[in-house]
């Protein structure tokens, strides 16, 4: 997802990106923006909100709906460790 270059104001901290990881892996359900926005444990401005949903989606952490904007937590080492043992070549 490409957003308009804009100037960041905020900087997430390492603590804040941990928080937003965290509150999504637990989600009983898949949340959207909004409402993973209401459930985090702090407050945290929306412009690095949505600057750490870009990192994770770059990162391959999370899935973005594009749909309805639900966040889907995809992010799985155990997983990949797995299959990488089986033989796997990943280019």
């Amino acid at each position: 997802m490409q957003r308009a270059v804009q100037e960041v104001l905020h900087y997430p901290r390492l603590d804040t990106v941990i928080m937003v990881e965290e509150t999504i892996k637990k989600a009983k359900t898949y949340p959207t923006k909004a409402q993973l926005l209401r459930s985090l444990p702090k407050k945290v401005m929306y412009q690095t909100f949505l600057l750490i949903l870009d990192y994770l989606e770059k990162s391959n952490k999370i899935l973005i709906d594009k749909k309805d904007g639900r966040v889907i937590w995809i992010w799985n080492p155990k997983g990949v460790d797995d299959v990488l043992k089986k033989g796997l070549v990943i280019r």
